[in-house]
C-alpha cells in the first residue's frame, strides 16, 4: 500500500480524539475505559434479536468488562482475528475453516476449532476457558451462550467504516497492551483511505457488482440506519469515495439483480466486481471475470477501457473491518491509479 505521509484527512477522527478515546471512555452507543484493576470496558447497543433475522433490532446498552492482557482469546469475528493479530496478540480459538490464508498466522500453533461462524462448539469453548470471546457479524447471535463462557464482545459494524476500525482498534489495543500500535495503523489507514479517495475523485462514475451463481447484483450506497449487509455492500461508495453511476441505485435496478443489458445502459466508467463464490469457496462455481466475458459487457465503457476492477473478494466480502485487510481494500482501490 502507498504510505505517503499527509495529515489525517477530514473523513478521519483526528489522531487525537482517538487517543482521547482510548484514554477517556465511552460514548453512548460504544467506548472503553481502563481502570485501574487491569480491565478494559466496553459499552455497545447490543441487539438482543440477532437471532431473529426477520425480527426488528432491539437494542440494549451492554458493557462487558475485560481483562487485560488476556491469556487466550476466542474469536469468531474474522476483521476481530485480523486487528488483534496486526497489533501483536495471538488468537487461541475460532472457527478454522473460515479463517483465510493470510490471517492463519495469527492463530496459535495449537489453536482449536471454536465452530463456525454462526454455531458455537460451546462444550469445546468453555474447555479451553478463555479469557475473552470476541464475536460480531453473522456471529452476533451467539451472544447469549458465549457470554456464560466467558467475558463477551461484539464488535459488529457501527457507524462508519473507519469510526468502526478506530473504535474496535483502539478497544483490542487496549485490552493487548498495545495502543501505541493501534493509533499508528488508525492512522496509517485514514492516510490510506485519503489517498484512495483523491483518485476515486478523478475515476468518474462506478458501480459495485457482486456476481454470484453466474448473476448481477448491484451494490448501493448504504445510507442511513442500513444493517451490516448493506453496510458491506456500500463499502466501495461509503468508504472509498466512488461516485454511484446512478443517483439511487437501489431504486434504478427494482431491488438487487442486474441483467447485462443494466451494465450497458448505465455505463459506468469503472465496474468495481467482488466474487462472491470465490469468497465463500463454491465447488464448481464460473469465475466472475468468465462471467462477464460477454459481447454486452465488452461494449461498456469501463470495459472498453480496461476499468474492470476484480476487488479482493474474502476482503470484501467476509472479513471486511479489520487492519491488514483495509490495507489490502486501499490496494485494490489505488489499482486505478495507473
Amino acid at each position: 500500500m502507498r504510505t505517503a505521509v499527509r495529515p489525517l484527512a477530514a473523513l478521519a477522527l483526528p489522531l487525537a480524539a482517538v487517543l482521547a478515546l482510548s484514554a477517556c471512555g465511552e460514548d453512548a452507543a460504544a467506548g472503553t475505559a481502563a481502570d485501574d484493576a487491569g480491565t478494559v470496558s466496553f459499552t455497545w447497543d447490543r441487539n438482543v434479536n440477532a437471532a431473529d433475522e426477520d425480527a426488528d433490532p432491539e437494542l440494549e446498552e451492554t458493557t462487558v468488562e475485560v481483562r487485560k492482557n488476556p491469556e487466550s482469546i476466542v474469536v469468531f469475528d474474522m476483521a476481530s482475528l485480523d486487528t488483534i493479530g496486526a497489533l501483536g496478540g495471538e488468537v487461541a480459538g475460532a472457527p478454522l475453516d473460515s479463517v483465510p490464508d493470510y490471517l492463519e498466522k495469527y492463530l496459535a500453533d495449537d489453536a482449536f476449532n471454536a465452530g463456525t461462524l454462526f454455531e458455537a462448539d460451546l462444550i469445546e469453548v468453555e474447555a479451553q476457558q478463555p479469557d475473552l470471546i470476541v464475536i460480531g457479524g453473522r456471529s452476533s447471535a451467539l451472544y447469549d451462550e458465549l457470554s456464560e463462557i466467558a467475558p463477551t464482545v461484539d464488535l459488529s459494524l457501527r457507524g462508519t467504516y473507519l469510526e468502526n476500525l478506530e473504535r474496535n482498534a483502539t478497544f483490542l489495543g487496549e485490552v493487548l497492551g498495545a495502543e501505541d500500535e493501534a493509533a499508528a495503523a488508525i492512522a496509517e489507514i485514514a492516510d490510506g483511505l485519503e489517498e484512495a479517495r483523491a483518485v476515486t475523485a478523478d475515476a468518474g462514475t462506478g458501480l459495485g457488482l457482486m456476481v454470484s451463481g453466474g448473476q448481477l447484483s448491484a451494490m448501493a450506497p448504504a445510507g442511513e440506519g442500513t444493517d451490516a449487509r448493506g453496510a458491506r455492500g456500500g463499502l466501495i461508495y461509503d468508504a472509498f469515495g466512488v461516485q454511484p453511476v446512478v443517483d439511487d441505485i437501489k431504486a434504478a435496478t427494482h431491488g438487487e439483480p442486474v441483467s447485462f443489458e443494466f451494465l450497458l445502459e448505465t455505463n459506468p466508467d469503472h465496474l468495481w466486481v467482488v466474487d462472491r463464490d470465490a469468497a465463500t469457496g463454491e465447488a464448481g462455481a464460473q469465475a466472475a471475470e468468465a462471467v462477464l466475458d460477454n459481447e454486452i459487457v465488452k461494449q461498456t465503457k469501463a470495459a472498453q477501457a480496461g476499468q474492470i476492477v476484480y476487488l479482493d473478494p474474502v476482503a470484501w466480502y467476509v472479513v471486511f473491518g479489520g487492519i491488514d485487510t483495509t490495507k489490502i481494500m486501499i490496494d485494490d482501490v489505488l489499482q486505478i491509479a495507473g
